[in-house]
């Protein structure tokens, strides 16, 4: 199991800098951080409720105002600059990692020491922080809070914590929920129905998905991503797995998390096959009770870091209950919701061939010579969560090959001559097929944004894209005052852009930027 950007190890600077811009804890009062307005603009508006928009995932913004026809009015409304002590660039991966959520005006923001930030959506004035100032354990979340019932919800990398989201203040604090375990909490949690649904990366028992008691943070039950492996298939002795994108939490009363590799060296792959489940998968289990519904194991015996992470998207294909899933090995998938049945798969991005060759060690039907070259790589291809709207499916992807040389490594290393590029693709949601790519020269990361008739991302290099849904044509690029490495949020009138990603020179240069038109 790895992190967002990272992978226990291997960040954004394994493929370096140049390249990729080239292509305890009380909550204290307001004061900290740095606001700036620009006059004249227009005051941001509206709502973000849920770390990707809706509990169905599908980052459709609900009434946004922004479109073909005003997108070229678009302009910064203010920025809210860090306290420099948190925006440091960790790890190589930046500051921040976490969508914004934005309820009753105020935006809440985590960065990736685990502080919190309540932040007024109209003037970007801080109006609380919840201090915490402890590193990711294991690399850069993506943490992130959920908010419901005026309660404010986010993990540290060992505990759990509800705040009151008018003051900050704490509701409850649990410390117990990971025991003795070196597993950690990085994910952006999902709130429905009185519960907490988050995950634990990876610990001696492997990554563990969980649901708590949203009044008082008690847990309610668990499901182990490697130790709840099914009877005589094997699974890893060691930890992996979990996840760290926001579950689904469906209509069904089901709940649905995409979940993290296996994290072995190719090897391993070799020497010890194993599918290891749940690794690299969809499971779908009862959200009050954590039963298992169904699962879909994308790649097993997995030694691409190749993540089936994304949050899983609540869809209709065909006229039928489903589910959008996919991640790192470059696959869009569609479930039926009911039962797990694949009803499609499609690959996005480039791929060179050698998507089956896991499966193949696990089958003994491949002899690895080395060096070994593979893409999608441990970056890509569909590396941040997808959105949907009026029958399509908009994915991006990160196209940037990966090579072995030795059989002890995990990952492998990036060519030094590669040149990391990524694509925005359109899916027919009933049949998969691609119905428009459009090429960008840097990594696409700020995760995809239906406004109106146009979606939205970022590049890590530090812009700002909107493009056309029914063409692909980009119709406007923004450039952004730092990189960034986060998911966006469009409210009624207003992009949020977390900004102060991998490349970043300043050390006080992590920031929350609103962009809105008239």
């Amino acid at each position: 199991m790895g992190q967002r950007f990272a992978r226990n190890g291997l960040t954004l600077a394994a493929v370096g800098a140049a390249a990729m811009i080239a292509a305890g804890c009380t909550s204290s009062p307001a004061g900290t951080g740095t606001t700036s307005t620009v006059a004249g603009a227009a005051r941001p508006t509206g709502s973000w409720p849920d770390p990707n928009g809706n509990l169905a995932n599908t980052r459709d913004a609900a009434g946004a105002t922004i479109s073909s026809s005003n997108v070229s009015q678009l302009r910064e409304a203010w920025d809210y600059r860090l306290p420099a002590a948190a925006a440091k660039n960790l790890s190589d991966t930046g500051s921040l990692a976490a969508a914004p959520v934005v309820v009753d005006g105020l935006v809440y923001l985590q960065d990736l020491y685990a502080n919190v930030y309540a932040i007024s959506l109209a003037t970007g004035k801080l109006k609380w922080e919840y201090p915490v100032n402890i590193p990711m354990k294991t690399g850069p979340g993506p943490d992130g809070v959920a908010v419901a019932g005026g309660v404010v919800y986010g993990a540290t990398p060992t505990a759990v914590f509800a705040l009151n989201a008018a003051t900050g203040a704490v509701i409850w604090d649990d410390t117990s929920l990971l025991g003795s375990g070196d597993g950690t909490f990085e994910i952006q949690p999902a709130v429905a129905g009185g519960r907490v649904y988050l995950a634990s990366a990876y610990g001696p028992n492997g990554g563990e998905l969980l649901a708590l008691d949203a009044s008082n943070g008690k847990k309610l039950w668990s499901f182990g991503t490697v130790k709840g492996a099914e009877p005589g298939v094997a699974a890893l002795p060691l930890g992996s797995g979990g996840a760290w994108e926001t579950p689904l939490v469906g209509a069904d009363g089901s709940v649905t998390f995409g979940t993290g590799n296996p994290y072995q060296s190719i090897g391993e792959a070799v020497t010890h096959p194993a599918r290891d489940l749940y690794t690299d998968s969809e499971v779908s289990l009862s959200a009050a009770t954590g039963a298992l519904r169904w699962y879909y194991q994308a790649v097993p015996n997995d030694f691409k870091d190749w993540d089936m992470q994304l949050s899983p998207v609540a869809a209709t294909v065909n006229g039928v209950p489903a589910v959008i899933g996919g991640g790192k090995m470059g696959d869009v998938y569609a479930f039926n919701a009911a039962t797990g049945a694949l009803l499609w798969r499609t690959p996005v991005g480039v791929h060179d061939g050698t998507g089956n060759d896991s499966l193949l060690l696990l089958e003994h039907k491949l002899t690895i010579k080395l060096p070994y070259t593979y893409e999608p790589g441990p970056l890509g291809g569909v590396l941040t969560d997808m959105a949907s709207a009026d029958g399509s499916v908009y994915v991006a992807t990160v196209d940037l090959p990966f090579t072995f040389t030795s059989l002890n490594s995990v990952n492998g290393s990036a060519s030094p001559s590669a040149k990391p590029s990524g694509e925005i693709e359109a899916l027919n949601l009933n049949t998969g097929k691609v119905e428009w790519d459009t090429k960008v020269a840097s990594l696409p990361l700020g995760a995809v944004t239906v406004s109106d008739d146009l979606i939205f991302t970022t590049l890590v290099s530090g812009e700002l894209v909107a493009l056309n849904r029914s063409t692909g044509a980009i119709v406007r690029e923004q450039r952004l005052p730092a990189a960034t490495n986060s998911p966006i949020a469009v409210t009624s009138n207003a992009v949020l852009v977390p900004a102060g990603g991998p490349g970043t020179a300043a050390d006080d240069n992590a920031q929350l930027v609103a962009y809105s038109v008239p």
